[in-house]
C-alpha cells in the first residue's frame, strides 16, 4: 500500500525543454544504475539523445534497464536496439504484440508509466514521453506537459516498485530475471531496505511529504482515482486540475460538483486544440453537467495539452502519467506522486494560473449552443456511461503482463529505419 513519506524535495519540470536536459544530465552522472520506464520512445532527435545517454552509461559500467511499451513504442529499428544491447543496456518490452493487417494489437492495459530512477537516489515521474513532440520547436502539435524531479526517502519506494515490476513481468513471461533481480523480499522488508540492491534509504533533503501511487489491474485498480476523490472531499478553497484526456467516472465527477457547490473554486484546464478530435468531443459532453454545479472550465488553445497535474488548496498536488479517462482510470498501468508541500503547490499553481490567463479560453453556458432535446438525450447517455464504465472495463481482455527482451518484443520493426510511413505526430498518444 502507498504510504506517506516525509523529508523529500520536488522540482517541477515543464515540457521537454526542462525535462529532457535534466534527465540526460542525471543519466550522464549515474554511478551504478539507471532504471527507466516509458510508454513512447521514438527514434527522433529526443530518442537519439536518450539512446546516446544510456549507451554511454552502460559503456562505463552502469547497470541500465529500459522498459518500453510494446504498443506505444513498436517501431524502433533493430540497429537502435542492438546498439544498446551490445553496450550492456537491458531493453525490455512490455506486452509485445504482432500487427494484424498493419494495425498494432494489444490495445488495452498498456504500461503507460513514465519513470526514471538513477542510483536509487533520484527519480523522475510525470507524463512526458521521449519524443520530439514534447519540444516547442516541433510546431503547433507540440505538447504541453509536466514532470517532477524527486530527491529524498520517497525515491526508495519508487525504486523498489520499478524493480519489482520488472522482475514480475519477466517471471510472467517465463524468463529468468537478470542477476540482482532474483531475490524475493516482502514489500515491507524492501521498503525498509530502500533501494533494491540493499542501499540505504536516501536521506531527508526537504520538507515535502509524498505518496507514490500506482494503478494496476490486480490489487490497485483505483488507487489514483481514490486519492483524487479524497482530496476533492477535503478541499476548502481551490481545485485546479489540468488533464489532457478527461472523461472521469461518476464518483470522481460527483466529488468535483460537490466541491464547487460548497463554495470551492473548482477549475478544469482541458484540451482546446486536441491531438485527437474525440478527446474534446468526450469532454464537452460533460460541460453542462459541470457548469451547472459551478465548476469553471478552460480550454487550453495554444497547442495540445498532455499534462496530468492538479493542485488543491495550499499544500496538495499531484503529477504523473494518469489521465482522468477510462483508459487511465480503468485499464492502463499508471504512476503518480501525490505531494504535500506549500512551496511546490504554489509553484505548480502559479504555472497553471499563467496557463489559464495567457493561453486558455473559458467555456460558458452561452458558448455552448445546442438543441435542448439533444442535451437531454446526451445527458442521459453520459450519466449511465459514467456509472457503468469501470465495470465494463473489466470485460475487456485481461492478461498477465509480460516483459520480454527487446529482440523478442519488436517483431514488426518498420524496416531499416524503424519509422512508420506517417509523421510521428500521427502516433496515438494516451
Amino acid at each position: 500500500m502507498s504510504r506517506w513519506v516525509s523529508g523529500n524535495q520536488f522540482h517541477l519540470l515543464e515540457n521537454g525543454e526542462e525535462f529532457f536536459p535534466r534527465v540526460f544530465e542525471c543519466i550522464a552522472a549515474a554511478r551504478h544504475e539507471v532504471v527507466l520506464e516509458t510508454f513512447i520512445l521514438f527514434e527522433d532527435k529526443v530518442g537519439e539523445e536518450l539512446h546516446a545517454a544510456l549507451h554511454q552509461a552502460a559503456r562505463r559500467g552502469v547497470q541500465v534497464d529500459m522498459t518500453i511499451d510494446g504498443y506505444g513504442s513498436p517501431d524502433l529499428s533493430p540497429e537502435f536496439i542492438s546498439t544498446l544491447t551490445r553496450a550492456g543496456v537491458r531493453v525490455h518490452v512490455f506486452d509485445p504484440g504482432p500487427r494484424l493487417w498493419g494495425w498494432r494489437t494489444n490495445l488495452f492495459r498498456r504500461m503507460h508509466r513514465k519513470i526514471v530512477v538513477v542510483d536509487g537516489e533520484r527519480a523522475f515521474v510525470g507524463g512526458i514521453n521521449y519524443s520530439a513532440d514534447h519540444l516547442a520547436d516541433f510546431g503547433p502539435l507540440a505538447k504541453q506537459d509536466y514532470a517532477v524531479e524527486i530527491e529524498g526517502p520517497i525515491v526508495a519506494d519508487i525504486h523498489g516498485f520499478v524493480r519489482r515490476a520488472l522482475a514480475a513481468g519477466q517471471r510472467n513471461a517465463g524468463a529468468e530475471p537478470p542477476a540482482g533481480l532474483r531475490e524475493r523480499f516482502s514489500d515491507r522488508a524492501r521498503s525498509l531496505a530502500g533501494a533494491w540492491r540493499g542501499d540505504s534509504i536516501p536521506a531527508p533533503v526537504g520538507e515535502a511529504s509524498a505518496l507514490f501511487v500506482t494503478r494496476d489491474n490486480r490489487k490497485h485498480t483505483n488507487d489514483i482515482e481514490r486519492h483524487y476523490r479524497a482530496a476533492l472531499r477535503m478541499a476548502r478553497k481551490r481545485v485546479v486540475i489540468a488533464n489532457a484526456y478527461f472523461f472521469p467516472g461518476y464518483r470522481l465527477l460527483r466529488e468535483m460538483r460537490h466541491a464547487a457547490r460548497r463554495g470551492v473554486d473548482v477549475r478544469l484546464i482541458l484540451q482546446g486544440e486536441p491531438d485527437m478530435a474525440i478527446v474534446k468531443t468526450a469532454a464537452s459532453m460533460l460541460y453542462h453537467h459541470l457548469l451547472d454545479a459551478g465548476v469553471r472550465i478552460y480550454e487550453y488553445c495554444e497547442r495540445p495539452l498532455h499534462g496530468k497535474v492538479a493542485v488543491i488548496d495550499d499544500d496538495w498536488a499531484t503529477v504523473g502519467s494518469s489521465n482522468l479517462d477510462p483508459l487511465s482510470l480503468s485499464l492502463n498501468l499508471e504512476a503518480n506522486v501525490v505531494i504535500r508541500d506549500q512551496a511546490f503547490n504554489s509553484e505548480l499553481g502559479a504555472r497553471l494560473e499563467a496557463l489559464i490567463r495567457n493561453n486558455c479560453k473559458q467555456v460558458t453556458h452561452d458558448s455552448l449552443v445546442e438543441p435542448s432535446w439533444w442535451r437531454t438525450v446526451r445527458s442521459y447517455f453520459v450519466f449511465h456511461l459514467l456509472r457503468r464504465y469501470p465495470a465494463w472495463a473489466g470485460w475487456l481482455p485481461a492478461h498477465t503482463p509480460r516483459i520480454t527482451p527487446a529482440g523478442q518484443g519488436l517483431p514488426n520493426s518498420a524496416g531499416p529505419t524503424g519509422r512508420d510511413p506517417e509523421p510521428v505526430s500521427q502516433a496515438k498518444p494516451v
